[in-house]
């Protein structure tokens, strides 16, 4: 199985293949536009902008699992990102990434991932979640804005936390393209 075998729900409850994607380097969000990571949009967005002719798409998908930090339809989420951050990258439906209902696709995500690559904000960042009381299990996602790096392969080479900004990891998909 690979990233490729996956057909997910976009942001208006169609099927999409990520076969659709074979070839492209990948940067897959679990997102909200309530948290206070939410302006990282603005960075991904500069990112796509930057390198969208060179083979590169953002998979953003909603998860409201953390704190109800997403809430709204699918419809609501879309025009907040377009109208506060200008969004042009791909949106989908919003998921779950944790527990019994996660979203195959993240499941495999993270079974697939190397480990977390984390920046300077990350230690007082889990000392945060931790006083939310938010606790971890495995390979658990910990917060939304974790990322995901695919490279033209469709192979998942990078997890980045969720303090990564997007800036950080320009030189990462660089690699890639």
């Amino acid at each position: 199985m690979s990233i490729y075998d996956f057909t997910v729900k976009d942001n208006q409850k169609n099927d999409v293949k990520l076969s659709e994607y074979e070839g492209k380097v990948l940067l897959i969000v679990n997102t909200a536009t309530g948290c206070g990571l939410t302006p990282q949009y603005k960075g991904l967005e500069s990112l796509y902008e930057h390198y969208k002719e060179q083979g590169f798409e953002i998979l953003d998908f909603p998860c409201n699992q953390f704190l109800g930090q997403a809430p709204g339809t699918d419809e609501e989420i879309d025009s907040f990102c377009q109208l506060n951050y200008g969004t042009t990258f791909k949106r989908f439906a919003k998921i779950d990434v944790n527990g019994k209902n996660a979203d195959p696709l993240f499941v495999y995500l993270k079974d697939h991932a190397p480990d977390e690559l984390e920046d300077e904000n990350a230690t007082a960042f889990k000392r945060l979640l931790s006083d939310l009381a938010q606790t971890f299990v495995g390979k658990s996602i910990k917060w939304n804005f974790t990322k995901f790096l695919i490279n033209r392969q469709g192979e998942v080479v990078a997890r980045f936390s969720p303090t990564y900004s997007p800036e950080e990891i320009q030189l990462h998909i660089e690699k890639h393209l």
